[in-house]
C-alpha cells in the first residue's frame, strides 16, 4: 500500500501578514489561506511516496514538481521592512531550484519538538486526543527572516505511518537547518463538555519549540495580531561560553536577590544605551556595573519566557491600552522572549544573546533566577479564548477541567495547567532542564507555585509528584528553587510548602509584619522580632534553614518601596479596571500626606522609612531580596498593578539614580555589603540563646512599637540593632560590649547622607542612645 501524506502550498504570505492570525469557516485541515492581496504562486502538483512499511532504509524519493506563475512578489517584509524587488525575484527562483525534491520518513517519537537526526529533520508532537495532524511550514530565502518564500506547505501526517501511542512524528530529508517556521494544524472531538478544545483552522506553536518568532519589535501595534510560529536553528556553532568559565555557585545563606524586569531596565532614553539595544538582554550587559556597586549578587529575572506583550490589544475590552510589560503570559516554555533581542534580532539572535548576558552575570560573580509561569499560559478562558498552542494540541491532557469539561481557574487568569499530569510534569521537567543545560541559569522562582500542589482535579496534594521531581532531579540539584506559596484558588501555603528540604519560599508574613511594624502599627513586636530572626515558626521543621525564607518588603506585584511611604490607597485608575484590581492589604503609610508634596518634614519621614525597611530587611536571618528601583526610591504614582504600562511607571530611571548617588543609593549600597562581610546576618542554622540577645521585658505590652537586641559574634564583634516605630525618641540604655570593645555607630537613619551610614563606625557612643522617632540605628562592638 502507498502512502501519500498531502502536502498544501497556501497563497503567499505577503511579509506583513505571515504572522497574522489565521482565520477560517471550516474545520477541515485543508490548504492554509492568509488575508491580504500579496501575489501568489500554487504548487500544481506535489506528492510524496512512502512505502507501507514505514522503515526508514525503504522510503523512497517524494516527487516535487512545481509550477508558478510569474506575477511579481509583495515586497513589504515581515516585520515593516522593504527589500528590493529584483532581488526576490532572482532568489525566489534559487530557492524552488535547491528544493527540487524532499525524502521523508515515518520519523521518531522522541525528542519530542524538533531535532535534527542522521537522516533528516525530525518533528514530534504529543496529542492523546488528536485524530488529525498537520505540519505546517514555512521556508525562508537565503537565511534572510525578513524574506519569505512561497507561503505556508501543509504536511497532513499519517495515523497508520507517522503516529505512535500518541506521539505524532515525520523526518524530512532535505529541509533546511534554520530558516525554517512551522507549526501544526490539528484536529480532534469537538465536544466542549468533555474538555476538547480542537480547532484545526488554527496553525499553533509546538509546546517544544525551542525558539519562537512572531513580530520582531517590542509593542509594535501595526503587528499587534501577530501569528507565532517556532523555529530552529542548527546551523550556529555552539555557544562559546570560554575556557575559563564557570558558574558561581553561592551559597544560598549568602544571597542577596534584585528582582528586574530586562525590558524596564534599560529601555528609557536616561540609560544612556544605543536606541538598538535599550531594553534588550545586551543592554542589561552594560549596566552590571551599577549591581555591582549596588552590591547584590543574585537577579531574579521576571518572566523571559516567550509571551505577548499586545495580548490585551486582540479585542476591545477595558485594558485595551494597556502592554504588557511583566510577561506573565506564557506562550512557550523553551524560547527565551525574542523581542528582548537587540535591534529587532529576532528569536535565534535572543537566544545567543541571553546566553551573553548570563555569561556576562557569571563572570561579574552574579547568579540568574528566572521567574518562571507554569501556573497558566496565555491561553485565556473560554470566553476569550487566545489559543496559540496547548488549548489547540489537546485541551484535555493540558490544562486542569471540571466535571463539564469547563476550565478550572487557580490562577486568576482563565485557565489552570495541570501540572501533576505525567505529560504536563514532563513538560514543565524538560523546559527547566533546558534553561539549566542550554542557558546555564541558576535557580527558578515558581509563579503561584500552590498551583503545582494541585492534582487533575484541582485538589491539594500532599506530595506533589512535580516538586518532588524537581527536588530530587539531578540536572537541577544545584538549583535554587523558590515558591510562590500560594495561588488565587485561597491554597496559602506560606512555611508548609511540600518542600523536601530544598524548597526555598517568598515570605509573604515577613513582608506584611515587616510592614506593619516599620510604620507603627501596635501589636506587631512579636512578630517583627520573629522575622527578622529568620521565620522558625514557619520553617524550623526537618532540615529546613533560614534561608529557605526569601525575605521581601516590596516585590513587583505591589507598592515600590517609596510608594509604601507615600500613598495610603492604591491608586490603579489609569488600568482601566475601575481600581478593583491589586491588592486592597498593603499596610502602607504615607506619612501624612496621600502623594507627592513638596512638605520637607514629611519627605524627611519617607526617606528615613525607606532606610528603616530596607536596614531591617539586610539584618534579618534568612534570604533577602529587593525590588529594581528601589535603590534610588521609584514611584509608580500609588499604582500597586502596574504590569500592563510599558512605560516610566515600570522603567529603571538612571537620571533620578544619579540625582541620588549620594544619599539614596548611597546607603542601600552600604547596608547590602555590610551583611556581606558580617556573617551574623546569615546564620546557617536557626539562632540560638548564645547567637542573640533580646533586650526586653515588654513583650506583652500591646503598644509597645520599639525593638532592640545584639548579634553575637564569635569573634566579639557583636553587633546591637534597635528599631524605633514610636513617634517620640526612646532613650536606651546599652548592653555592654565585649571585652576591650567599645560601641561604634554605624547607622542611624535618622542623620543625613554621610552620616547616616559610617563603614568604620562613629566612637564615643557612651553607655545611652536617644533613638528618634520612626528610626533605627546599628551599633558594632569594636576595639
Amino acid at each position: 500500500m502507498l502512502h501519500q501524506p498531502l502536502l498544501y502550498c497556501s497563497k503567499i504570505a505577503t511579509q506583513s501578514t505571515l504572522f497574522a492570525p489565521v482565520f477560517s469557516a471550516g474545520n477541515n485541515a485543508g490548504p492554509c489561506f492568509f488575508a491580504g492581496n500579496s501575489s501568489f504562486r500554487h504548487v500544481r502538483s506535489l506528492r510524496f511516496m512512502k512505502q507501507a512499511s514505514g522503515s526508514k532504509s525503504n522510503s523512497e524519493h517524494g516527487v516535487f514538481s512545481e509550477t508558478m506563475d510569474r506575477a511579481r512578489l509583495n515586497t513589504n517584509n515581515a516585520y515593516g521592512g522593504r527589500a528590493p524587488e529584483g532581488l526576490l525575484e532572482e532568489e525566489s527562483s534559487k530557492v524552488i531550484e535547491s528544493r527540487a525534491s524532499w525524502k521523508t520518513f515515518p520519523g521518531q517519537t522522541s525528542p519530542l519538538g524538533v531535532s535534527e537526526v542522521d537522516n533528516g529533520i525530525n518533528f514530534a508532537i504529543f496529542s492523546q486526543h488528536a485524530t488529525a495532524v498537520t505540519l505546517c511550514l514555512v521556508l525562508l530565502e537565503r537565511g534572510s527572516i525578513d524574506t519569505l518564500d512561497d507561503g505556508m506547505i501543509e504536511m497532513v501526517l499519517d495515523p497508520d505511518l507517522n503516529k505512535t501511542g500518541d506521539i505524532w512524528h515525520i523526518c524530512i530529508q532535505d529541509l533546511p537547518r534554520s530558516n525554517v517556521l512551522y507549526g501544526y494544524r490539528i484536529d480532534g472531538p469537538r465536544d466542549w463538555g468533555e474538555g476538547h478544545r480542537f480547532d484545526s483552522s488554527i496553525v499553533l506553536v509546538d509546546p517544544y519549540a525551542k525558539l519562537v518568532e512572531g513580530r520582531r519589535y517590542f509593542g509594535d501595534i501595526s503587528m499587534k495580531m501577530s501569528k507565532f510560529l517556532g523555529t530552529y536553528d542548527f546551523d550556529s556553532l555552539p555557544f562559546d561560553w570560554g575556557e575559563n568559565y564557570k558558574l558561581p555557585n553561592i551559597s544560598e545563606k549568602d544571597l542577596v536577590i534584585y528582582e528586574m524586569n530586562v525590558r524596564a531596565f534599560t529601555i528609557d532614553e536616561s540609560s544612556g544605551l544605543n536606541s538598538n539595544i535599550r531594553g534588550s538582554y545586551l543592554g542589561v550587559i552594560e549596566k552590571i556595573p551599577h549591581l555591582l556597586e549596588l552590591g547584590i549578587n543574585a537577579v531574579e529575572l521576571l518572566p523571559v519566557f516567550e509571551f505577548d506583550e499586545l495580548e490585551f490589544q486582540r479585542r476591545p475590552n477595558s485594558r485595551d491600552h494597556m502592554i504588557n510589560t511583566w510577561g506573565y503570559s506564557t506562550i512557550n516554555f523553551f524560547a527565551p522572549m525574542s523581542r528582548y533581542a537587540s535591534a529587532g534580532g529576532g528569536s535565534v539572535n535572543a537566544s545567543r544573546e541571553f546566553k551573553q548576558m548570563v555569561k556576562a552575570f557569571h563572570s561579574a560573580g552574579i547568579e540568574v533566577i528566572l521567574d518562571v509561569v507554569y501556573n497558566h499560559t496565555n491561553e485565556a478562558d473560554d470566553a476569550y479564548p487566545y489559543t496559540t498552542s496547548f488549548r489547540g494540541v489537546d485541551n484535555k491532557v493540558y490544562y486542569m477541567l471540571d466535571y463539564n469539561g469547563q476550565l478550572l481557574n487557580f490562577s486568576g487568569c482563565g485557565n489552570t495547567l495541570n501540572c501533576n499530569h505525567p505529560v504536563v510534569m514532563e513538560l514543565i521537567l524538560d523546559s527547566l532542564r533546558h534553561w539549566v543545560t542550554e542557558y546555564h541559569v541558576d535557580g527558578f522562582r515558581f509563579d503561584l507555585a500552590s498551583v503545582l500542589c494541585r492534582g487533575i482535579d484541582g485538589s491539594p496534594l500532599n506530595a506533589p509528584p512535580l516538586l518532588r521531581a524537581i527536588a530530587k532531579d539531578a540536572v537541577l540539584s544545584r538549583c535554587k528553587i523558590i515558591a510562590e506559596p500560594w495561588d488565587c484558588g485561597g491554597l496559602y501555603l506560606v512555611g508548609s510548602f511540600p518542600n523536601w528540604d530544598r524548597w526555598a519560599e517568598w515570605n509573604g508574613k515577613y513582608r506584611d509584619d515587616v510592614r506593619k511594624f516599620i510604620k507603627g502599627d501596635s501589636g506587631v513586636k512579636g512578630s517583627f522580632a520573629t522575622r527578622v530572626s529568620g521565620s522558625s515558626d514557619l520553617y524550623r521543621v526537618n532540615n529546613r534553614r533560614p534561608y529557605h525564607s526569601i525575605n521581601f518588603v516590596i516585590a513587583h506585584d505591589g507598592f515600590t518601596l517609596c510608594d509604601l511611604v507615600s500613598y495610603n490607597f492604591k491608586h490603579n485608575e489609569a488600568n482601566g479596571e475601575g481600581g478593583n484590581d491589586g491588592s486592597n492589604d498593603n499596610f502602607s503609610w504615607n506619612c501624612g500626606f496621600e502623594g507627592e508634596t513638596d512638605d520637607a518634614s514629611i519627605r524627611a519621614l519617607r526617606s528615613r522609612q525607606m532606610k528603616n525597611f530596607h536596614l531591617a530587611l539586610m539584618i534579618s536571618q534568612g534570604t533577602p531580596m529587593m525590588l529594581m528601583g528601589d535603590e534610588y526610591g521609584h514611584t509608580r504614582n500609588g499604582n500597586n498593578n502596574s504590569y500592563g504600562h510599558d512605560t516610566s511607571i515600570n522603567n529603571f530611571l538612571w537620571d533620578q539614580l544619579d540625582a541620588r548617588k549620594s544619599g539614596h543609593f548611597r546607603f542601600f549600597s552600604k547596608v547590602i555589603k555590610y551583611r556581606h562581610a558580617h556573617e551574623v546576618f546569615s546564620h546557617e542554622n536557626f539562632l540560638s540563646k548564645n547567637d542573640i540577645t533580646w533586650h526586653e521585658d515588654n513583650w506583652d505590652n500591646h503598644d509597645s512599637k520599639f525593638l532592640a537586641f545584639t548579634l553575637h559574634d564569635r569573634s566579639g564583634g557583636d553587633i546591637y540593632l534597635a528599631f524605633n516605630a514610636h513617634d517620640y525618641f526612646v532613650k536606651v540604655l546599652l548592653p555592654t560590649p565585649p571585652k576591650q570593645r567599645k560601641w561604634f555607630r554605624v547607622v542611624d537613619t535618622n542623620l543625613k547622607s554621610q552620616d547616616d551610614f559610617v563603614l568604620d563606625g562613629v566612637p564615643s557612643i557612651g553607655n545611652t542612645y536617644n533613638i528618634a522617632p520612626y528610626s533605627s540605628i546599628l551599633l558594632e562592638a569594636k576595639f
